[in-house]
């Protein structure tokens, strides 16, 4: 585990040394949250995790490939005695692990307005970010008897002051960043430039930055890399430009996740990163979407059943097509610190 250090560092502050391994493997990560409209304003009273039980739907995909999901799980979910052992349940069978999610407008303390621009924890003050975290980070390991090392920031918010206060708590893993996407448009960080293979977010190799896979396919994909900002600009969604380049086939983004992303998207973002030498991949989706009704991307039961056979599609084809493996994220970062150790020898 990473030493606490109180330190602030520069958030994206990356070391030199690769980080590229030989296999392919693909890890997967559930933002583990509460109920609640996601077209309605930000509320503390939404706090229901009934969905929580759903997850054993998508265990059966999970368990067909030998998947280990990682449940990054929010404060109302690791301080509802139900939700904690269904998840607890999972873990100590060796069929998931255990990390945090911040959802700041639902985890103490409440110092803050609750706007949308406080919703990306980046943008509080420090020391109620530092709070909230410590928080979050106590009630899980409260709920599960062991400290979690993985984060993720809840709507990716993960700002100036997040990498100091996660190697604070004991973090070793951060898997926030979506690489180039902006959600400045709402007060949210830009990932624009940023990887989306594994990078240090410190000197000290720490804390290993693990991004949510997403990228560019079709023969303008490099180009639409150094110009991203135009899929997320008002002016090119007015015009429809990213619709325009992907109905041509010219320049697609495309996130790995059955929210939003068909199989054959998804299935050729794998293809295009794997030939472009990327190794390692991650995918991600809600908690709420295992349950009909919770989420925009699962309405009915017939969604449900898209969803999952999504998944296994996507699965089938990075095991099958590809010949990846799976993995996680914790087992991932050992293996890099095994092969630094035997280097090192």
């Amino acid at each position: 585990m990473a030493e606490p250090h109180a330190a602030p560092f520069a958030s994206g502050a990356a070391s030199a040394r690769p980080l590229a391994r030989a296999p392919l493997e693909l890890a997967v990560v559930v933002d583990t949250e509460e109920e609640f409209d996601w077209s309605a304003p930000f509320a503390r009273e939404n706090r229901e995790t009934l969905t929580i039980p759903a997850q054993a739907r998508a265990h059966g995909v999970f368990d067909r490939f030998g998947i280990v999901p990682t449940y990054v799980i929010d404060h109302p979910v690791a301080s509802d005695p139900g939700a904690a052992a269904f998840l607890r349940n999972l873990a100590e069978g060796g069929r998931a692990e255990i990390g945090a999610h911040l959802h700041p407008w639902v985890t103490p303390p409440f110092k803050e307005a609750v706007t949308s621009r406080n919703s990306y924890h980046g943008n509080l003050p420090p020391d109620l970010e530092r709070a909230k975290i410590a928080t979050l980070t106590e009630t899980v390991a409260t709920a599960f008897g062991k400290r979690p090392t993985v984060f993720k920031a809840g709507r990716y918010g993960f700002g100036p002051h997040t990498a100091a206060a996660l190697v604070e708590q004991g973090y070793e893993i951060d898997c926030s960043f979506v690489p180039h996407t902006s959600f400045a448009a709402d007060g949210g960080p830009s990932f624009y430039g940023r990887s989306s293979r594994p990078f240090w977010l410190d000197d000290q190799c720490r804390l290993l930055e693990i991004p949510l896979t997403s990228g560019f396919t079709g023969p303008l994909a490099a180009a639409a890399e150094r110009r991203a900002g135009l899929f997320d600009s008002d002016a090119a969604r007015r015009l429809h430009i990213p619709g325009i380049l992907a109905r041509l086939g010219l320049a697609e983004r495309i996130r790995l996740s059955p929210e939003g992303h068909s199989v054959a998207e998804q299935c050729r973002l794998l293809a295009t990163l794997a030939a472009r030498g990327q190794r390692l991949f991650t995918l991600a989706y809600h908690s709420p979407s295992l349950a009909p009704g919770h989420s925009p991307y699962v309405r009915t039961e017939a969604d449900l059943a898209a969803f999952l056979d999504n998944l296994a599609a996507v699965f089938g084809f990075f095991r099958d097509v590809l010949g990846g493996t799976f993995t996680t994220l914790t087992r991932y970062r050992a293996g890099l610190a095994a092969e630094e150790l035997a280097a090192a020898e």
